[in-house]
């Protein structure tokens, strides 16, 4: 049985999305329950575990597109529970789901305007920023979506997601479906953009270079946390080696 390792990294930095007592699902099935975990600042934070623990309701339900049966998700101390998507994202949070996360007909000019569709005022600038941020993207901006390769289609995904200038981004699996090589450009993008100072919290399988790209962890099993702590604690953990992560390292 795993142990929850001690958290104190998410005491020595003001938490930027908060989550307490937690209960979500679909219907009268419970997925995710008493679900409590903290977002630091301009940190990364990784949950991993097997298919079936519930790691993507539990982005869905704190984007909004799950509702919460119970228990509270803040934002900035904001109360966000029980409001719907949009007003989620308007509440400095973004979210990028695994699959259909980009408009395969627009291209990527059109793609980066539905992202900032809620102020419309800043729309030109912050596509300048998206551009400059993510510069092979500039090229494409009249190429469909459906036209881009996969790693091209998830940059179009982070910056539609970038373009309201959020304090948190949610990732599901944003390696999901990469070629190797572009796995690795993948977890840069989400190291480029944290040091814009955006707190990530990320759902991912491949736990190793999950866990190597985070400051900490969270391994759910089950529906519930089963361990949490830094990544490092995380990856020389027996327990997470044997389970996750194919070997102790």
């Amino acid at each position: 049985m795993l142990l929850k390792l001690t958290w104190e990294a998410s005491y020595l930095t003001e938490a930027i999305l908060s989550v307490s007592d937690l209960r979500s699902g679909y219907g009268r099935t419970v997925i995710c329950d008493d679900i409590s975990l903290q977002v630091p600042a301009g940190q990364i934070s990784c949950i991993i575990g097997p298919n079936g623990a519930g790691k993507s309701t539990l982005l869905k339900t704190i984007a909004g597109v799950v509702p919460a049966i119970a228990g509270s998700i803040r934002v900035s101390g904001a109360e966000i529970a029980g409001l719907p998507a949009a007003q989620v994202a308007g509440s400095g949070m973004a979210y990028v789901p695994q699959e259909a996360n980009v408009f395969r007909a627009l291209t990527t000019h059109e793609n980066l305007a539905m992202g900032g569709w809620q102020d419309e005022s800043r729309m030109q600038a912050a596509r300048d920023r998206i551009y400059e941020m993510f510069p092979d993207l500039k090229p494409l901006a009249r190429v469909p979506a459906g036209n881009l390769s996969g790693g091209q289609r998830q940059m179009v995904a982070f910056g539609m997601a970038l373009m309201l200038e959020p304090k948190v981004l949610l990732l599901d699996e944003p390696s999901a479906g990469l070629s190797p090589l572009m796995v690795g450009e993948m977890f840069e993008t989400v190291r480029r953009v944290n040091a814009e100072g955006v707190a990530i919290l990320m759902v991912e399988q491949n736990a190793l270079q999950g866990l190597k790209t985070a400051h900490e962890g969270i391994v759910m099993a089950s529906g519930r946390i089963a361990m949490q702590g830094t990544a490092s604690e995380l990856l020389n953990s027996a327990d997470v080696s044997e389970l996750y992560l194919g070997s102790r390292i």
